[in-house]
């Protein structure tokens, strides 16, 4: 289907006069973002779920949107205000209670990963491991338990294997000569060290997330 027949489906069937072949042709380039109505006008058009044409959500109004609720949906089961709640979603900053983050998960079907991510901590999360990584582990447990959250013992069992693979790779690259070498070998690992957190967690301990 060209953007021509998306749009007038959508305009026909879903009653959205104002959609055009250059409106849907911007959603496509990723230029423009259609609205809780518009994106699931489309997917009915396209046969599909509003999930599917989302692809891996990231973004707390994603996760929603791919559920296929309403902002009020959301923040009646986590006993938000609806307007409280948007301005959450705009700003990609999560603020509730550990209660209220709880429904929140259950309701959306979050991962851990995925509820660090959407709650905002990540940039927290990843500064925490760096520090934990290049200087004492131990010291970083409880206050990488309370973000995430986690028990102690993953989050123990997580950082002493980072802290081993980080260092042992600075020793590797250093042998092979140039602080260079060492340099990007350490800022690679540096830059991806959430990721590597979560693939510990999930090997190590793997009821955890």
């Amino acid at each position: 289907m060209g953007p021509e027949h998306v749009a007038y489906g959508m305009r026909v069937s879903y009653g959205l006069p104002y959609v055009t072949p250059d409106l849907v042709t911007a959603w496509e380039r990723g230029v423009a973002t259609p609205s809780n109505p518009e994106l699931a006008a489309l997917a009915g058009v396209l046969w599909c779920s509003p999930g599917e044409l989302l692809g891996r959500a990231r973004t707390l109004r994603e996760h929603r949107m791919s559920r296929g609720l309403a902002p009020e949906d959301v923040a009646r089961a986590v006993g938000h205000e609806v307007h409280a709640y948007l301005r959450m979603e705009e700003s990609d900053d999560w603020r509730g209670t550990e209660r209220q983050a709880g429904a929140l998960a259950e309701l959306l079907g979050l991962t851990l990963p995925d509820f660090v991510t959407v709650t905002g901590r990540d940039a927290k999360l990843a500064d925490l491991l760096r520090s934990a990584v290049t200087t004492r582990w131990q010291a970083y447990v409880r206050p990488i338990g309370k973000l995430v959250p986690l028990d102690r013992r993953p989050v123990e069992d997580a950082l002493q294997e980072l802290h081993r693979e980080y260092h042992g790779q600075m020793v590797a690259t250093l042998s092979w000569g140039g602080d260079s070498g060492t340099s990007a070998a350490g800022r690679e690992y540096l830059d991806r060290i959430v990721d590597h957190f979560w693939t510990t967690i999930s090997e190590r301990s793997p009821g955890a997330v």
